[in-house]
């Protein structure tokens, strides 16, 4: 499917709309040279219409990251002057019915071809924040368990259900009236992971041949590569798609990873889908766009995303400075500031009495807040913790996972009353009083696409020690105490990721700390003044888009 091949014997878009060209007014903007020159702005230069898709935002529904970014994004993109809408599931499990109570009914329902059958859905609209949040409903985000399974795994239909939310998500636009009219063709769809990958192929092979879409533009968002929406080959009829169009989602296991000899390892790959048809490629920090390109940290497609390298940048998340603001956090005993720290050592002093420490200013205090698995490097913690004990620190972890660190983090606590605590579960008040109260937070992720406790632990003045990979090594500028213009970086990123590389980080911090006090001053302001507003994120999504815009559509 190169751009030049010609696109035949589609089938038909499920519902043209008469008059829906959008009727905005752009102004026109001065192309930039790099996406990271892109200076923090209240307006947007160009207001676009712009439609994001995804599985999960906050505070509907979320279950880690991505709900996050596609909570807080549109929001951002909207106060600089876009018109913003999100397109997500109402997910109705009882726990979350009441996060949608706002939410009215359009009395808009399509009929969707697909999986055998026509399947009728309906859409739900709160407008909040300057964004129009929008539901789509079914029965099938109606049951129990999280957004994706249950006790048992995952939903075995969840391929249909996502299939349900990249259709709805191309009709929203053309039939909704939000605000007294439709967002029209000329949009920027954003397609966040798997759940919403099918949309720039819908585009290409399902709108586009009619004329409509032919001004709209897509930007794929890999927030984790490791989720593909993969499923066997003889689920694509049930896709709603042309024939023609198999090769786009066509993926074949290697024999390492078949089941049996007599397995062909053939399969459909949403997320592969999306790579080859959307117009740009964003993943969630530089460091991650370029190790998806690597074969470690590919996950099989780092072929396919190298040759669009052209297309492919990187944008660090940012963080909501209403949650998490050392000046204003509800959650803290004191306050504190760049200006005034002096709320940080008394929130170390409530965080010590609270987990019932000694309270000793004098002594490093090291926090983990996180998931307990491989990934974290939960293991590499637990290799260290016996030396670490040996020295004057204490250390608290919180977070639940591996039933096996968890049983780890209990026994450790037993065995070392005065130094070591672990919470096992998760808090929030909790996790944001470790990041004001702890002078380390420690990271030693194998992986982190971009990782958020890091900008979190900055933002409150504690010292981030991190593996340097993917957003843990863009957003940790390294120590330096011997630049030219004087001491520079926010903390230490270690690589390679073994438990001496570690050991050595933690204890040039510690060092630091306990010999160096105006040195270690500078490291918590620096860190804390640097920005990671959603403001700065957003001016950067929007080079995006205009780059975007500046070319026709990847597949016409």
């Amino acid at each position: 499917m190169s751009r030049a091949d010609p696109l035949l014997t589609f089938q038909c878009p499920i519902r043209l709309t008469e008059d829906s060209i959008d009727k905005t007014i752009f102004v026109a903007s001065e192309q930039e040279s790099e996406i990271m020159d892109v200076k923090e702005q209240a307006q947007a230069k160009v207001t676009r219409s712009v439609v994001f898709v995804t599985g999960e935002a906050s505070p509907y529904a979320k279950s880690g990251g991505l709900g996050d970014v596609c909570g807080s994004l549109p929001i951002a993109l909207a106060l600089r002057g876009h018109r913003v809408m999100v397109v997500m599931p109402r997910y109705m499990n009882g726990a979350l019915n009441k996060n949608f109570a706002n939410a009215f009914y359009t009395e808009k329902h399509i009929k969707i071809p697909c999986f055998g059958g026509e399947h009728e859905v309906t859409f739900f609209h709160e407008y909040r924040d300057s964004v129009d949040w929008v539901f789509v409903d079914h029965p099938s985000y109606h049951r129990p368990g999280n957004l994706y399974g249950d006790n048992f795994g995952a939903f075995g239909d969840n391929q249909f259900r996502y299939t349900l939310l990249c259709y709805a998500a191309c009709e929203a636009p053309l039939i909704l009236e939000l605000g007294g009219y439709i967002y029209g063709q000329k949009c920027m769809f954003v397609v966040n992971d798997w759940h919403a990958s099918l949309v720039p192929v819908l585009l290409a092979a399902k709108y586009r041949p009619y004329g409509v879409y032919r001004d709209a533009r897509s930007v794929l968002v890999i927030h984790n590569l490791a989720h593909q929406g993969v499923e066997p080959a003889s689920t694509y009829p049930d896709l709603g798609l042309p024939p023609e169009w198999y090769g786009a989602l066509e993926w074949v296991f290697p024999e390492w990873a078949r089941r049996h000899a007599l397995d062909k390892g053939e399969a459909v790959n949403f997320l592969k889908g999306a790579v080859v048809t959307a117009d740009r490629i964003v993943t969630v920090s530089q460091g991650y766009s370029w190790e998806v390109t690597t074969a470690e940290g590919g996950q099989g497609l780092n072929e396919l995303l190298s040759s669009r390298k052209s297309v492919l940048n990187g944008i660090v998340n940012g963080i909501d400075i209403n949650d998490w603001n050392p000046s204003t956090d509800k959650f803290l005993p004191y306050h504190y500031s760049v200006d005034d720290l002096s709320g940080k050592a008394k929130c170390k002093a409530e965080l010590q009495k609270e987990l019932g420490l000694p309270i000793r200013p004098d002594v490093p205090l090291i926090g983990f807040i996180g998931r307990l698995d491989y990934q974290k490097g939960i293991d590499l913690i637990k290799l260290a913790i016996p030396d670490l004990m040996r020295d004057n620190i204490q250390f608290v972890m919180l977070g639940s996972g591996d039933p096996g660190f968890e049983g780890w983090m209990r026994s450790t606590e037993s065995e070392y009353r005065d130094k070591f605590r672990g919470w096992v579960g998760f808090s929030v008040p909790v996790s944001h009083r470790i990041t004001a109260g702890c002078d380390i937070l420690l990271m030693p992720s194998r992986f982190e696409p971009c990782g958020l406790n890091q900008l979190y632990a900055m933002q409150y003045g504690t010292v981030p020690v991190v593996h340097g990979t993917g957003g843990l090594r863009d957003t940790v500028e390294n120590f330096n105490p011997f630049a030219e213009k004087g001491e520079q970086g926010t903390g230490w990123a270690f690589s390679p990721l073994t438990i001496e590389k570690m050991l050595w980080a933690l204890r040039m911090a510690i060092s630091t700390y306990r010999e160096h006090k105006s040195s270690w001053e500078g490291l918590m302001k620096r860190g804390m003044s640097s920005d990671f507003t959603w403001d700065h994120a957003a001016s950067q999504y929007e080079q995006i888009f205009e780059w975007a815009f500046m070319d026709q559509p990847y597949v016409v």
